[in-house]
């Protein structure tokens, strides 16, 4: 880091402050401003917004290393932009319709009020668990690697990243509510997505160009199509990629079958139900500017496959060639292989060794820009849930400045908690791939409940519930099951007993059972107990929607969603075309 590095910076957050400070000025003291914006956010803020919330820390550490490692595999995750679409076309005019403020609100209006506290309860458990972990984790590794001599006192670098990534993101976020959020979010898109697209641009300039990136890597790299169809059995439906008993079921590598079954559930989970992500779509005027947000957003997110993941393969073919001797010894064993351990530091290690000054600056002020905007998302998220779902409901006829005053309170201690978490996942190893396996325990249930719940009238609270806690319980035992295995050298359950069968079944076929499960017993439940008042739920379910709500939604798109929504479409399949190895 040169000065001038530091002057970009320096001007970065100078004008992401004075961004804050202006949204602030212009916020009023309610709920509705404080945790939606007011509902005013125009639709190009929304696509922004929730791009930003989305590219964090699992991309910079997680998605870069991937590619690393194993090419293009991980582009499948990022190629559910679709799921985006899903949101703007199906299930936004009912969110908007319901004019509620948080996702499980939404299962309260549609089901009953215990359904909306279970689900609170989880959400704000797995973002502390999740979200906020690793968006610290990550923003210590870009110090770490960046800055390795900094310290302060007893603090060294990976600390001191930590901190300042909380501090500062705390401080406008507790400020500024949701509007703050948003619009900082906004700037921040643009940081990110220039600085990542620059470090693609100079290193593919330090590589010798696209052709020898293709020539380095093989087309092994290069292959997207692999994880999903596996040597041996291409063209056929049996799901095989290793000889041997039963190897289809245990610790397959992306098997194709829970890539085509299971990667969408937990797609259409994240972007259709999660308060992460609705949220900025609820802060929007109307339905137009909702969906547009959403499909604006679905074109931004086809964007990480070549910021991210692009990247990653471009250090390991530095490292592979010898071109820099630095990633060399740092990315690559004595055998030849990349560390997978050190491959989570592949995209700042390029920032470090092939960008100039100047524009370094410009890409470390991105790196930082992604890990504030995840967390300023979580803050808001937990802090909206907090707030709307359990102290509104405990203390009725509070007043709205009451209410934005806990909405900071509640934001401020998840800063806190934020802070208390680096010492336990400071030295975290492989956090990527074990928050994939979270979520895809998480995903199941409440992809049920919100899916079959639109899609189907005749399902009631009770069999909300059931799946709900079934789900969950389920994803529980297995995270219970994991965790000695991982946590202790030398563990291991007796080979064919039912602990080392839930222990070694892939992650994503585990999921798969979940949600078999939990469709069986919201539908079994639902039809043992009485049906549901459908007047009451009248505009939350395709069953119970009038002609004129119909009509009015139907109002609210024209060609230009339709042919934009389409272009996404098309970059996904010309993707997956392409990509072929």
């Amino acid at each position: 880091m040169e000065t001038l590095d530091w002057v970009v910076i320096a001007g970065y957050f100078g004008l992401l402050l004075g961004v804050a400070w202006w949204v602030i000025a212009k916020n009023k003291d309610t709920a509705d401003d404080y945790f939606l914006a007011g509902r005013n956010l125009g639709w190009w803020v929304v696509g922004a917004s929730i791009f930003a919330s989305n590219i964090g820390s699992e991309h910079l550490v997680g998605l870069a290393g991937s590619g690393a490692t194993d090419g293009v595999a991980m582009a499948h995750y990022e190629l559910h932009a679709w799921c985006l679409l899903v949101l703007g076309w199906v299930l936004i005019p009912f969110y908007m319709r319901s004019q509620v403020f948080t996702m499980p609100e939404f299962l309260e209006r549609r089901f009953n009020p215990t359904s909306r506290w279970v689900l609170s309860v989880i959400s704000l458990v797995a973002y502390v668990v999740t979200k906020i972990a690793v968006g610290i984790f990550a923003g210590g590794i870009v110090f770490s690697v960046l800055l390795p001599d900094m310290r302060i006192g007893p603090l060294d670098s990976f600390w001191i990243g930590s901190i300042l990534v909380i501090v500062l993101t705390g401080a406008y976020t507790v400020l500024g509510g949701l509007r703050a959020v948003a619009y900082t979010e906004a700037l921040q898109t643009l940081v990110l997505v220039l600085g990542s697209v620059l470090v693609t641009f100079f290193g593919l300039k330090a590589l010798g160009g696209w052709s020898e990136l293709r020539a380095v890597c093989g087309s092994e790299m290069f292959n997207l199509w692999k994880p999903l169809v596996p040597e041996g059995v291409v063209a056929t439906w049996a799901p095989v990629k290793e000889t041997g008993r039963m190897a289809w079921y245990f610790n397959d590598n992306y098997p194709w079958l829970s890539m085509l079954f299971c990667a969408p559930v937990i797609g259409l989970w994240y972007w259709c139900t999660d308060q992460y992500i609705v949220q900025r779509t609820l802060g929007a005027p109307n339905e137009t500017e909702a969906r547009r947000g959403s499909i604006f957003a679905a074109l931004l997110k086809l964007l990480p496959v070549f910021i991210f993941i692009i990247p990653g393969m471009i250090c390991f073919a530095l490292a592979k060639t010898g071109a820099s001797e630095g990633l060399q010894q740092a990315l690559i064993g004595a055998d030849g292989k990349v560390i997978r351990d050190e491959a989570q530091k592949a995209f700042p290690l390029l920032v470090a060794t092939v960008l100039p000054a100047g524009v370094r600056g410009l890409v470390v002020a991105g790196l930082l820009a992604a890990l504030m905007s995840s967390l300023a998302g979580v803050f808001n998220a937990s802090a909206t849930l907090f707030t709307m779902d359990f102290y509104s409901r405990l203390h009725s006829g509070v007043s709205q400045h009451r209410l934005v005053w806990i909405g900071r309170v509640a934001t401020a201690i998840m800063v806190l908690i934020g802070l208390a978490w680096i010492p336990v996942i400071q030295g975290g190893r492989g956090l990527y791939d074990y928050l994939q396996g979270v979520q895809a325990y998480l995903a199941p249930p409440i992809f049920v409940v919100f899916f079959l719940g639109v899609f189907w009238r005749r399902l009631n609270g009770p069999g909300c519930l059931a799946a709900l806690i079934v789900g969950f319980v389920m994803g529980l035992f297995r995270l219970a099951i994991d965790t000695p295995v991982k946590l202790i050298d030398g563990f291991a359950y007796a080979e064919g007993s039912f602990l080392w069968i839930v222990n070694n079944m892939f992650f994503q076929y585990y999921s798969m059972l979940i949600l078999a499960v939990c469709c069986t017993v919201m539908v079994v439940v639902s039809y043992a107990t009485p049906a549901p008042d459908y007047g009451r739920i009248s505009g939350l379910t395709f069953g119970t929607t009038t002609d004129q709500q119909r009509q009015a939604s139907r109002q609210s798109w024209g060609t230009i969603d339709v042919l934009a929504s389409g272009v996404v479409l098309a970059a996904i399949l010309t993707a997956y075309l392409y990509f072929r190895g």
